[in-house]
């Protein structure tokens, strides 16, 4: 597959070596456009919270939010700071480590919600380990996919897909299937970049089709799961929650229209008709509250994000960093699909919540440390590869 021009790149002049001329070749653009996304979403969990009585309004919500942008964002900043190089060394501890953090969960350890034990609590605060392992996966992978220069033999990719299923296998014990399929689309974005031939893509997507009629056909998946996959179909004529949740947040985004019914004053979402609707649903308040334009800002500001993420991996200096790139794009622009696509009804119901924006500590954490990730490899393009 294409190289996206790196290779080209790989003598390229190093700066004077001072710790402060990586800062100098900072992605400005992207930093703010997910501060962006971050500064929305706590505007959004408040209005997603309120409920009908802002008099009785618990505030928890917002204060948690805005604390999980915060350290997000610092959090960026700090794997920003390492170079990426160096962070290499400690990608086995990061990994193995999240993969036990995924088996631990699956014990008593770990706190059930919605028929998924995918959570640790700690007090008023919850720590889901997968949304982690998202990132240490990404660097585990694109260190290893390094290795082969971008021509990737069979084994290789054997061996690619046998990293991938350890934390999946996990993952699908907890019955989160909507992480699941996020590993699945990392995977196979960035064995697509590293090398993979077509005929390999072709491969792997007819034994992912197989995988999921396998585990369709079991007893893996619980009858509500079922449900929610199979709900987009034909909400309106489904009876179970999972369509009900689902055409509320079409009402709720229709409802909106051009320029949406006001900030706080959508009637569906301050009646709290869609559930989740601060968490996995997010979407619908923006749609109702700020109607299409509002939607489209969004939209927009994760095309930016997307935009600079594609353009970094372009300009990295080394392989190691475009597929750490293209790993966090494949995240972001997946998990964007999803969320948005669950509520407008084309896509089923996975409970991916929408990056940078929804409410959830873990969920905000690894997309601003994936983000740093890629300021990383931007602030070094014109570093020597050694």
């Amino acid at each position: 597959m294409s190289d996206l021009g790196w290779q080209r790149r790989r003598t390229s002049l190093n700066p004077t070596g001072s710790p402060i001329s990586p800062w100098l070749h900072v992605d400005i653009a992207l930093i703010l456009g997910c501060l962006a996304l971050g500064i929305s979403g706590i505007f959004m969990v408040y209005s997603a919270t309120r409920g009908s009585d802002p008099t009785l309004y618990d505030k928890s919500y917002m204060n948690r939010h805005t604390l999980f942008v915060v350290v997000g964002g610092l959090s960026m900043l700090v794997t920003a700071s390492i170079p990426y190089r160096r962070l290499r060394d400690l990608v086995p501890i990061a990994f193995w480590g999240s993969c036990l953090l995924l088996l631990l969960v699956l014990t008593p350890l770990g706190v059930e919600r919605n028929g998924t034990r995918a959570w640790f609590e700690f007090g008023q605060f919850q720590f889901q380990p997968s949304e982690i392992c998202k990132v240490a996966f990404i660097f585990a992978l694109a260190s290893y996919l390094e290795r082969f220069d971008g021509r990737l033999s069979q084994k290789a990719i054997v061996n690619a897909l046998f990293l991938a299923t350890i934390p999946l296998g996990l993952i699908l014990l907890e019955t989160d299937v909507g992480s699941a399929l996020v590993f699945v689309a990392i995977t196979m974005g960035m064995l697509l970049v590293g090398g993979a031939q077509t005929r390999h893509i072709i491969l792997m997507t007819l034994a992912g089709i197989i995988g999921i009629v396998t585990i369709w056909s079991t007893g893996l998946l619980q009858d509500y799961q079922r449900d929610r996959l199979t709900s987009f179909i034909d909400p309106a004529s489904s009876q179970t929650e999972a369509a009900y949740q689902q055409t509320q947040a079409q009402i709720a985004i229709g409802s909106g229209g051009v320029s949406g019914q006001g900030f706080g004053q959508g009637q569906q979402t301050r009646g709290e008709f869609v559930p989740e609707q601060h968490t996995d649903f997010l979407f619908s308040v923006v749609g109702e509250e700020l109607g299409f334009m509002g939607s489209i800002v969004i939209l927009a500001l994760f095309g930016l994000v997307i935009w600079r993420c594609w353009r970094t991996a372009k300009k990295s200096a080394d392989l190691l960093g475009t597929l750490i790139c293209v790993g966090v794009l494949t995240m972001i622009v997946f998990q964007m699909f999803q969320s948005v696509g669950m509520t407008l009804g084309i896509m089923p119901i996975t409970g991916i919540p929408l990056p940078f924006v929804s409410y959830g500590g873990s969920s905000s954490l690894s997309s601003f440390i994936a983000i740093g990730l890629v300021i990383n490899v931007h602030m070094r393009r014109y570093e020597v590869v050694r």
